[in-house]
C-alpha cells in the first residue's frame, strides 16, 4: 500500500503450527465446493457462456474466464459421453420407449424436436435409461434406427 509518505507494509499473520483450516475453500482446492453444479445448471438451462460469467460477477462479484465456464461444461461432457458408452444390461424385463417434442435452442435459433427416450426396468426393479436421441420429427424410420441401435449395443455386452 502506499501512503502520502510512501509504501507501507502491511504484515498478513502466519500459521506455523498449520492448523488453521479456511472456511470457504478447502486447502488445495481450486474451487467453491457446489460451484461448478450451479454453472452447469445455468448451462443446461440454455445459458450461454457469456450470460453465466456476467450473472456470477453480478450475484457472487466473481470475474470468471470463458474458458474457465467451458472446462466446468467440458467436464459434463466427458462424463455425457462415458454415460453413452456404457455397457448395457444383457436383458430387460420391461422397455418403454417414447418420444416428446421439446424446444430446443441450437446455434442461437429456438426449434421444435423430438427427443427419443428408451427406458428399461431390470429384474431387480432398477430404472435405466438407455438413450436419448433428438431428432427434427418423429417417425417409424427413426425409431428403427433407435431400435438397431440398442440390438446393436445389447449384442455388443453379451
Amino acid at each position: 500500500m502506499i501512503t502520502e509518505r510512501g509504501p507501507v507494509r502491511v504484515e498478513l499473520p502466519r500459521d506455523r503450527d498449520g492448523t488453521f483450516e479456511p472456511v470457504l475453500i478447502p486447502k488445495h482446492e481450486r474451487r467453491f465446493a457446489g460451484f461448478d453444479e450451479r454453472i452447469i445448471a445455468m448451462y443446461a438451462r440454455g445459458m450461454s457462456v457469456r450470460e453465466i460469467q456476467a450473472f456470477l460477477a453480478e450475484n457472487y462479484g466473481t470475474d470468471v474466464s470463458p474458458n474457465f465456464i467451458n472446462s466446468v461444461t467440458d467436464e459434463v461432457m466427458a462424463e455425457t459421453i462415458a454415460w453413452q458408452n456404457r455397457p448395457l444390461e444383457a436383458m430387460y424385463p420391461v422397455v418403454f420407449f417414447d418420444a416428446l417434442r421439446v424446444k430446443i435452442r441450437d446455434g442461437g435459433i429456438v426449434s421444435n424436436k423430438a427427443v427419443y427416450l428408451a427406458s428399461g426396468t431390470q429384474a431387480n426393479g432398477q430404472r435405466d435409461v438407455l438413450g436419448l436421441w433428438v431428432e427434427q420429427t418423429e417417425g417409424a424410420k427413426f425409431w428403427l434406427k433407435v431400435f438397431n441401435e440398442l440390438r446393436t449395443e445389447a449384442v455388443r455386452t453379451s
